[in-house]
């Protein structure tokens, strides 16, 4: 059985920064596609970023790119979000995820397999 659980979420000032944790099992780690999103109220789950094996597999939306950062700890199973210079409109419910099948556009939670139950995150101005 997969489990992913997500941890590090909190209120935080703007400019400030939190590290976000996602601790998977259940699943071979160093295969999959590993995600976040992030969801806020009365929103569509969006986008954050992906990566698959190397930190040079990254891939980030453009609302984040340069100010977050992914990585993963294969030994640890265990993915990480770096997120620095918080802006108000990164607060939202912040979710892992897996993908373990192909899928034509990696952006859409559709693609996903798994999700963790997701870690709030509150910035203010």
């Amino acid at each position: 059985q997969v489990e992913l659980v997500e941890s590090g979420g909190g209120l935080v000032q703007a400019g400030g920064s939190l590290r976000l944790s996602c601790a998977a099992s259940g699943l071979t780690f160093d295969s999959p596609l590993m995600g976040w999103f992030r969801q806020a109220p009365g929103q569509e789950r969006e986008f954050v970023g992906r990566i698959l094996w190397s930190p040079s597999s990254a891939v980030y939306a453009d609302s984040v790119r340069g100010r977050f950062t992914i990585s993963r700890d294969n030994a640890k199973n265990t993915l990480y979000l770096q997120m620095d210079n918080l802006k108000p409109e990164d607060t939202a419910v912040y979710y892992c995820a897996v993908a373990t099948r192909p899928a034509q556009d990696l952006s859409t939670p559709t693609s996903y397999d798994y999700w963790g139950q997701g870690t709030q995150v509150s910035v203010s101005s």
